[in-house]
C-alpha cells in the first residue's frame, strides 16, 4: 500500500502561436485568439486537474490558465510551452511523444515532443464549452467528449479533420421520439434541439474497443466499436456520474455525486451501492499495480481500499482542498490537488 503522498503544484510560460479552429487559421474570426499561458514561478501551487505517464518516459499535467507540467521522475517539473489559458481538464499520451490535452472553450492541445511544446488544433471561445475526456486508440484516431453531449473525432489526429459527431442512441428515448419528428418537419430547429437534449459526458473507460462513457443524470453508455456505434444503458442512479474503473480483478467501479460509489462484479448487469466514510463529491478513481484502489474527490477526500472497492477506509487530508486526480508512482501516490498537501 503506498504510506507517500504528493501534491503536485506546478507553473508554465508560454510564447504565442497561430491557433487553428477545425484546421483553419482563426485570423478571420476576430475574437477568438487565444493568448498564450504564462511562465508562473509558482505554477506547481496552482490548481491542476489531471496528470498521466507518458508512455514510458515521464508524466504529463494539467490544469489552470493552460498551465502543462511534465516531468522524467515526478518529482522535478518543468512547465511547457502551451498557446492558450483555458482551464485544461484532461491530458492523455498514446506514447512519450504523443499527446493531447481538452479543456474549456473547447480546447484541444496536441504535442509530437512528449509535452514540452503544444499546437492548438481547436479553440471555440464564443461556444464557452468545456471538453472534459480525451482518448486516442493511435496516434490518429480518437476522440473527445464534455458539456451538454460535445463529441469529436478524429481520424488523422486532429491535424485537418475534428469532427463534430452526434449519435441519436445516446438520447433518451423520449427525445430520440421528438428529434425524428422534428428532423422531418424543421430540420433547422432539428439541428438546434439536438444541443440542448443530451447530457453531459463526464469521463471514458477505453478496453481495447470497447468504450464506456458516464456523465450527468446518471448517463452510462457502452461502445463495442471504438466508439462507432452506442447504446444508452438504464441507470441505476440519477445524478452526477464523474468517474468509472475496471479494476484488475475485472470489477466494475463507478464514482459520482454527494459520495454515491457504485460496484458491478458481473460487468454492468447488477450494481451494488458502496457505503463510505464521506458524502463528498468523488472525482476519480485510482489503482496501483497492486491493486489497491484510491477515491479522491471534494474537502480533501482520499479514500483507500485494499478488496478491490468492497470497502474503503478514510484518508482524508485534513486542509480540505479538493483532490481531482491522482496517479501512482512508485511508493508514493502523486495527489494532483490545487495546494500541496500535509
Amino acid at each position: 500500500m503506498h504510506n507517500n503522498f504528493s501534491a503536485l503544484c506546478l507553473t508554465t510560460l508560454l510564447l504565442a502561436q497561430s491557433s487553428m479552429v477545425f484546421g483553419r487559421d482563426t485570423d478571420d474570426i476576430p475574437d477568438a485568439l487565444p493568448k498564450a499561458a504564462v511562465l508562473a514561478p509558482l505554477a506547481e501551487r496552482a490548481l491542476f486537474t489531471d496528470s498521466v505517464t507518458k508512455g514510458n518516459r515521464g508524466y504529463a499535467a494539467v490544469g489552470e490558465r493552460g498551465h502543462i507540467l511534465i516531468s522524467t521522475d515526478g518529482q522535478q517539473w518543468q512547465q511547457a510551452q502551451v498557446p492558450v489559458q483555458a482551464l485544461l481538464t484532461s491530458v492523455y499520451f498514446t506514447d512519450a511523444d504523443y499527446g493531447w490535452a481538452v479543456g474549456h472553450d473547447a480546447t484541444i492541445l496536441h504535442t509530437q515532443d512528449g509535452g514540452s511544446s503544444w499546437q492548438l488544433q481547436q479553440f471555440l471561445p464564443k461556444m464557452d464549452k468545456p471538453l472534459m475526456d480525451v482518448y486516442f486508440f493511435n496516434r490518429q484516431h480518437g476522440l473527445a467528449i464534455g458539456a451538454y453531449g460535445m463529441f469529436y473525432t478524429t481520424d488523422n489526429g486532429g491535424a485537418s479533420r475534428v469532427l463534430d459527431s452526434f449519435h441519436l442512441s445516446l438520447v433518451s428515448e423520449d427525445d430520440q421520439e421528438y428529434l425524428a419528428e422534428l428532423a422531418e418537419t424543421d430540420p433547422e430547429a432539428y439541428l438546434l434541439e439536438r444541443e440542448s437534449v443530451l447530457p453531459h459526458f463526464n469521463r471514458l473507460m477505453v478496453q481495447d474497443e470497447q468504450i464506456l462513457m458516464v456523465g450527468e443524470a446518471g448517463f452510462v453508455a457502452i461502445s463495442e466499436d471504438a466508439g462507432q456505434s452506442w447504446q444508452r444503458l438504464e441507470p441505476f442512479y440519477n445524478g452526477s456520474l464523474f468517474d468509472i474503473h475496471r479494476t484488475q480483478q475485472g470489477t466494475l467501479q463507478f464514482a459520482g455525486l454527494r459520495g454515491n460509489m457504485f460496484r458491478s462484479d458481473d460487468n454492468g448487469e447488477s450494481w451494488q451501492d458502496i457505503s463510505l466514510p464521506v458524502s463528498a463529491t468523488l472525482s476519480s478513481i485510482i489503482e496501483d499495480s497492486s491493486g489497491q484502489l484510491y477515491l479522491t474527490g471534494n474537502a480533501g477526500t482520499l479514500l483507500h481500499s485494499a478488496d478491490d472497492g468492497l470497502s474503503f477506509r478514510d484518508l482524508s487530508q485534513a486542509d480540505g482542498r479538493a483532490i481531482l486526480n491522482g496517479l501512482p508512482l512508485a511508493n508514493t501516490l502523486l495527489l494532483v490537488t490545487k495546494a500541496a498537501l500535509n
